[in-house]
This record gives C-alpha cells, structure tokens and sequence, in this order.
C-alpha cells in the first residue's frame, strides 16, 4: 500500500467518525430532557465530531491553502462554541427550563437574588 492509500483510509475513518459524532449530538438535541443536557448534546460532540471531519479533509486535500483553511474554522469553532454554551446556560438559568432535580451542585442558586425580574434582564455579572 502506498502513503497516499493509507492516508486516504484515515481520512475516510475521521470523516464517518465526525460524521456519526455530530448525528448522535442532533438526535440528543431532539431526545434529551432538558436545557442543560441539550446544551452539553449541542457543544460537546458536535464540536469533536467537526474537528474530526476537518482532520478528514485535512487528511484528503493536503494543500496548504485548504489546510490552513480548516484550522482557522477549527479554532474559531473551539473558541465560540463553549462561550455560546455557556451564555445559553446562564441566560436560560433563571426560568423553567431547567430540571433542578438533574444538578449535582447548584453554584448559581446563592446568586439567584441578582437575577433580573420578569422584563428579560438575566443574570448580571
């Protein structure tokens, strides 16, 4: 087998693998209960399933225009998608969203009483 074979075959296994990843994060957005858990369903895979199908293009192209390229959308994914996550989380905190009953450690709760009143003001940092 050739090099260009064998990167292929690696290529064509990140890419079904990325591509099963960011599935199962759609099918827990629709099937799991709460706000929070869709939450983490939406960041966690989703994010290792794209950086996957990246390494797989990556892997395919091999230009360094092309390679460049999905660093840079690589790097912003990992940058933006945990802050989102994180202000969809504090944001939806204060109204019924959430199941308080799921939570392991509330660390919000003693913060409660800055919370805006029912005008959409949120949480104030």
């Amino acid at each position: 087998m050739s090099l260009d074979a064998i990167l292929d075959i690696v290529a064509a296994v990140c890419l079904i693998s990325g591509a099963l990843l960011s599935l199962a994060a759609g099918v827990a957005l629709v099937r799991f209960p709460d706000l929070l858990t869709r939450m983490h369903a939406a960041a966690k895979p989703q994010v290792l399933g794209l950086l996957l199908v990246l390494v797989g293009c990556a892997l395919r192209l091999r230009t360094g225009v092309d390679i460049t390229t999905l660093v840079l959308v690589g790097v912003f994914q990992l940058a933006t998608a945990p802050v989102a996550a994180h202000m969809v989380g504090r944001a939806a905190y204060p109204h019924d969203e959430i199941r308080a009953d799921l939570l392991i450690t509330d660390e919000l709760a003693a913060h409660l009483d800055r919370v805006g009143d029912d005008q959409g003001e949120g949480i104030r940092v």
